[in-house]
């Protein structure tokens, strides 16, 4: 028997699905925020820095001069372990991140050039003893005006984060304590952001199984040409 045409493509799309919605760390739970980003957002976000404004149906992010400081934009409150997830494209701006605070000072983030993705714990009191550790370094090249998709997961003590298909994790004991004001950054003009979902998340109980698919945290740390980064020692303060 022949099968339709329409049907072999559904069939043929199913692993790739499939590969699409697996989890990794975290299991989504109940939906904590949601928003397409194509208009205005309430008052529990703040705009610290930089201006912020809806541009062709999404969110844009562009760096002030007279601030003197990359674009900071944050959501009030603290979050249990969770999921984000969102979409971004590079409009001229050097870097990007998705950044978490903790009750003191911030605790970790997605880095994003268009030429490097680092996934990172932030030093946690700038003028003490603790230092950032970085997990992972990937080379990309993402060209301006093409849309590339965010997730961030933390259960517990372990952080995993994930642009498009390149993926890494990490763990610290600072990642178990309350983590507050997830937000984005912005070094440059501009970057544009779609369909942001926060979640709440349970850990995956295949989380040991798909962590051994994974690079060990340090694993995987390529170097990157220079020149390339001017701006990345600037985000790690916002």
């Amino acid at each position: 028997m022949k099968l339709p045409t329409t049907l072999l493509l559904a069939l043929a799309a199913l692993p790739a699905l499939a590969a699409e919605t697996a989890p990794l760390l975290a299991i989504p739970g109940k939906v904590l925020f949601e928003s397409k980003l194509d208009t205005p957002l309430p008052a529990t976000w703040k705009a610290a820095k930089g201006k912020w404004e809806i541009v062709d149906g999404a969110l844009s992010g562009a760096e002030l001069p007279a601030d003197k400081h990359g674009a900071v934009l944050r959501m009030a409150g603290t979050l249990p372990d969770f999921i984000i997830e969102y979409e971004f494209k590079f409009e001229g701006a050097k870097t990007t991140s998705l950044s978490i605070n903790a009750v003191k000072d911030h605790m970790s983030r997605i880095n994003i050039t268009p030429n490097a993705v680092t996934l990172r714990r932030d030093d946690n009191d700038h003028e003490g003893p603790d230092k950032a550790v970085t997990y992972a370094v990937f080379p990309v090249k993402f060209e301006p005006g093409t849309w590339h998709k965010v997730r961030m997961e933390m259960v517990g003590d372990t952080l995993l984060g994930q642009v498009d298909d390149l993926t890494a994790w990490g763990s610290d004991p600072l990642f178990a304590t309350p983590k507050s004001a997830p937000g984005f950054t912005c070094a440059g003009e501009s970057i544009h952001l779609r369909n942001l979902t926060i979640h709440e998340a349970t850990l995956n109980p295949a989380w040991e199984k798909v962590k051994a698919t994974l690079p060990k945290p340090g694993e995987q740390i390529a170097p990157i040409a220079k020149g390339k980064g001017k701006a990345k020692a600037k985000a790690k303060s916002e």
